[in-house]
């Protein structure tokens, strides 16, 4: 019963008008970085965080999450109407969308996408709602033994999870480590590879970082393919589905939630891992599987329904655990942090406003979106026709100046251009970046769990195997290795192979 009368506080100030309209601004500005091919989720979150900082908390986590989950509703529409992700979770949606498109199905496809979205969504939040406040009960059981071991098998995660060989995403995660502890020793006040530098005093900005490396990065790597784009057009009566379309899509759209639910609970890019699962599975699952490809709505309904799943159950680490589990929250984590809010164990009980305010905005922002996608998907459409020589330089200054405005910092501004650099580079190598990212930001709170933890034992390892649910994750992280190690070595099946071209 105090679940429901939570939400309802929740609703009552999700509700004014002023949250409203932050919700209803983070839901647009998402879906605009979701259509506009190069931006994408995370930096369309980062160029928001200094508009913020004269708000307070509930409406700035209002307006930044609405961001993150409208990036997922919007990137459907660039996937089937151009051929061309809008976010690289929709790149699966690509094969059957587009396909659709050429048929003069476009319609019906954005419209089985959105409502599977908000389907999926939905019940994501659902679930968000249920066992995140469970999880936080039980975590805040644990101390720095526990703490370190669950944030070691999330990196062993990130490991298992992310795209290439384990070789190449180890040396990724052992870099956002290193620049992880730039700055000042939070414990003993010692100034680490700094090199006098007063900007680095309080460690290298994560927002130059990670808009340099998604966001720059990826504009560097569009211009090396065609800037000429082909615009499927699409009338508004052309959005009502067939009874046939309606049907066939059922199914995916409420198996494609439950892969996308579960599979958002681990680290790394698994709104990409949940469509692209749950395309293998649609496409197994069919009777005439060859015709995956060439325009069927299972293929469009699946993928669009479990990304936004995903993207839902993705929050409950964050704010269940304080472990971020993609850049996107990373980025929202920062944004909390500046406002004096640490998402973990505390957070639910400590900020019950903030927690609840936040699931129900998430069900207006579901409403929202499937106004936003559909009865204006033309507004989208023209958006998609300025051209990139225009829309590039555009979204560079944006960059600097979001990244300036944070801490007036001239060096952050030298991070943020040697970050797209590298983010360029490691796309042109085929490196992962969101391992490179998250252990950056989780990197710190491994560290400090771990010399909390000797200090108390005087530095003693036992303390990490007097506790079972730590010796547990800690055996479970090394079986983890042994796997990611035996994954690298063995010859690949198909569906590996396709995931790491896509």
């Amino acid at each position: 019963m105090d679940l429901f009368n939570n939400l309802l506080d929740g609703f009552r100030i999700a509700l004014s008008l002023k949250n409203l309209y932050l919700c209803f601004i983070g839901c647009l500005w998402g879906t605009m970085v979701g259509v506009l091919p190069g931006i994408g989720p995370l930096a369309g979150i980062a160029l928001l965080i200094p508009a913020t900082f004269g708000m307070d908390a509930t409406g700035a986590i209002i307006m930044l999450s609405g961001i993150y989950y409208g990036a997922m509703y919007g990137g459907s529409t660039t996937s089937i109407l151009m051929n061309i992700p809008g976010e690289s979770a929709s790149v699966i949606t690509c094969l059957d969308g587009y396909q659709m498109a050429q048929k003069g199905r476009g319609g019906a496809a954005l419209f089985i996408a959105a409502w599977g979205s908000w389907i999926g969504g939905t019940l994501g939040i659902a679930g968000l709602m249920f066992l995140a406040p469970v999880l936080a009960n039980f975590a805040v059981k644990f101390g720095p033994p526990e703490m370190f071991a669950v944030l070691l098998i999330a990196f062993m995660l990130l490991g298992s999870l992310g795209k290439g060989s384990f070789f190449k995403t180890v040396p990724m995660i052992l870099l956002g480590l290193l620049i992880g502890t730039v700055g000042m020793d939070p414990l003993t006040g010692a100034m680490r590879f700094t090199h006098n530098i007063k900007d680095l005093y309080d460690g290298i900005g994560f927002i130059p970082i990670a808009m340099g490396a998604f966001g720059i990065g990826e504009i560097l790597s569009s211009t090396e393919g065609s800037l000429v784009r082909t615009i499927q057009n699409v009338r508004l009566r052309e959005l009502l589905p067939t009874r046939k379309e309606l049907q066939a899509a059922w199914g995916p759209i409420f198996r494609g939630t439950g892969i996308g639910f579960f599979i958002g609970l681990l680290p790394g890019s698994a709104h990409v891992l949940s469509s692209f699962a749950s395309y293998t599975l649609e496409k197994r699952l069919a009777k005439r599987p060859e015709e995956f490809g060439t325009g069927r709505i299972e293929g469009v309904a699946g993928p669009e329904t479990a990304n936004n799943a995903a993207s839902q159950s993705a929050m409950i680490p964050f704010l269940g655990l304080g472990i971020p589990t993609g850049p996107a929250t990373a980025v929202m984590m920062v944004a909390l942090l500046i406002h004096g809010i640490r998402p973990g164990p505390l957070f639910i009980s400590e900020q019950p406003q903030v927690f609840w305010s936040l699931i129900a905005s998430m069900y207006i922002g579901n409403v929202i979106l499937i106004i936003l996608n559909l009865p204006m998907v033309g507004v989208f459409v023209n958006l998609l026709r300025v051209p990139f020589r225009i829309l590039f330089p555009l979204i560079l200054l944006v960059c600097l100046v979001g990244t300036y405005s944070v801490n007036s910092s001239a060096v952050e501004l030298l991070i943020l251009l040697a970050a797209g650099v590298l983010g360029y580079t490691f796309r042109r190598l085929e490196f992962d970046i969101a391992p490179f990212i998250l252990a950056m930001i989780i990197g710190p709170s491994l560290e400090n769990a771990f010399r909390w933890s000797l200090m108390r034992s005087g530095g003693s390892f036992v303390i990490f195997l007097d506790s079972p649910i730590a010796l547990t994750l800690l055996v479970l992280s090394f079986l983890l290795l042994l796997w990611n190690v035996y994954r690298s070595v063995r010859p690949q099946k198909a569906w590996e192979k396709a995931l790491e071209e896509e």
